[in-house]
């Protein structure tokens, strides 16, 4: 057999490199076509596949894979919590439900196995300095547990407050447990989990990244904001433990919201949490000692629902889409990134073209400029139909609520984007009482005041640049 000269061995290399590549390239574009996604987001790969030669490639494997199917957390362990008798709980007589809210409850309880809980007390909060105040006295009052669940707990001022407190209760024999999103955290210095570490907290990350984007994994992450306190006290929403909630960074004002639950509906909660704690301990705890007896504090029914990869159904969006169709009267949504499916449009279109006063709230200036502009591509489409934007200019608006027709509202964890409907784990808390959601709208309007409402027509005169700089940051949405 004759031998190739020298010279012909870097052309062959070069030939059999671009083969593999083409092979490689045509095999992942027919798994994302196959894979039956929205034609949106399926269009938006192949784009990315195509025409960023090796780093598309690149991106889809850290980026695009779909993990929902592959189950990051596998059923069998989320039964371990869910079927565990400690979960059995007495479940409210349908015939109890609110008018107009039998739907949601059965879909979120089929979806979720989480049942609506009656006699809860709920109580509300705009700002870091009251939630963090209410939250400290609390863990302070801790008798037996205390677990916390968040995407980022940095060290700066409030996170050296907590960390102090929680190293106090330690020491007093109180069981204290802490997750937290090891990208969403990854800035936070490694010796301060370390300090809790070593005072018998324990302490574990969620989704270990070795190097940040460096992870196939890295792209689903645990968004949610959970504590409980020996099962009695549960708190969620959008606020994590920063020190920007207190107006120190690059916000001044940072307008959130989140919630204080005290009765059963604090057993959702805690079942979120403990499923989380499985996944990263592999301790399964399942006992009454987390799972208390509790007598009624109010008059809240309140339902907890979880969503992320290791759900079969996208909840927390179905919930939502639920809700905004079914609504009568009126829909007041804030949200800090508002990246609709094709199916969420449709559904804030129809309700606003139907006649239901539709508002979406959402921040003047964002964190994250390319996503700001990809959002801002949609409210044309919006306001045709009749929904009211209104742009909060005070500060930065993080929170994440929607309140309807004076019977329902829910606060969490998650955004109106794809990436807390189809990629991270969120958890949010759907309260079914008119007194609250009366709360909610009051809240709403009040943050009316710091905003700006826009004029469609004034919209529409934008500079044409502009527009296609927004067009252009909009096909990559379904990748944010």
């Amino acid at each position: 057999m004759p031998e190739l000269p020298i010279d012909s061995w870097p052309e062959l290399f070069r030939w059999l490199l671009y083969s593999f590549y083409l092979f490689t390239l045509v095999g992942t574009i027919l798994i994302v076509v196959l894979d039956n996604r929205n034609p949106v987001k399926t269009i938006s790969w192949v784009m990315v596949l195509v025409f960023l030669p090796y780093l598309g490639l690149f991106l889809y494997i850290f980026l695009g894979q779909r993990y929902r199917k592959k189950k990051i957390i596998s059923k069998k362990s989320i039964r371990s919590i869910e079927n565990n008798p400690a979960y059995l709980y007495e479940e409210l007589d349908p015939a109890l439900y609110p008018d107009n809210c039998e739907g949601l409850i059965e879909l979120l309880r089929r979806n979720n196995t989480h049942p609506v809980f009656s006699g809860n007390e709920v109580r509300l909060f705009t700002n870091g300095k009251d939630t963090f105040e209410a939250l400290f006295e609390d863990i302070r009052k801790a008798r037996k547990h205390i677990h916390l669940d968040y995407y980022i707990i940095e060290s700066g001022h409030i996170g050296y407050q907590l960390q102090e407190l929680l190293i106090e209760k330690a020491k007093q024999g109180i069981e204290v447990r802490v997750v937290y999103d090891d990208m969403g955290s990854w800035h936070t210095k490694k010796r301060f989990f370390q300090e809790m570490r070593d005072a018998g907290i324990q302490v574990h990350p969620f989704l270990r990244v070795l190097l940040p984007y460096l992870s196939p994994k890295f792209n689903y992450r645990n968004h949610r904001k959970i504590v409980v306190i020996d099962g009695e006290i549960g708190y969620t929403g959008g606020l994590n433990v920063a020190d920007r909630y207190l107006g120190k960074g690059k916000f001044k004002v940072w307008r959130d919201t989140h919630v204080r639950i005290e009765g059963k509906g604090v057993y959702g909660l805690q079942t979120a949490f403990l499923i989380d704690w499985y996944f990263v301990s592999r301790q399964l705890l399942t006992s009454k000692f987390y799972f208390p007896d509790l007598i009624e504090k109010g008059s809240s029914l309140v339902q907890i629902a979880t969503s992320g990869p290791d759900t079969d159904w996208e909840n927390i969006m179905q919930a939502f889409f639920s809700i905004i169709g079914k609504a009568k009267r009126y829909v007041f949504l804030q949200t800090p990134y508002f990246l609709p499916s094709e199916g969420l449009l449709t559904v804030l279109q129809t309700a606003a073209l139907s006649g239901v006063d539709v508002r979406l709230m959402v921040p003047s200036k964002t964190d994250t400029p390319i996503t700001a502009q990809a959002m801002r591509s949609h409210f044309s489409e919006v306001m045709d139909a009749g929904v009211k934007v209104y742009l909060y200019k005070k500060g930065f608006l993080h929170a994440k609520t929607l309140v309807a027709d004076d019977r329902i509202s829910t606060v969490g964890s998650t955004n109106f984007d794809y990436r807390s409907f189809e990629l991270d784990f969120e958890v949010n808390a759907f309260m079914y009482d008119a007194s609250f959601a009366h709360l909610m709208k009051e809240t709403f309007h009040n943050d009316m005041n710091d905003c700006t409402l826009l004029d469609p027509v004034v919209w529409s005169r934008r500079p044409r640049v502009v527009r296609w700089t927004e067009s252009v940051c909009r096909l990559f949405g379904p990748l944010m």
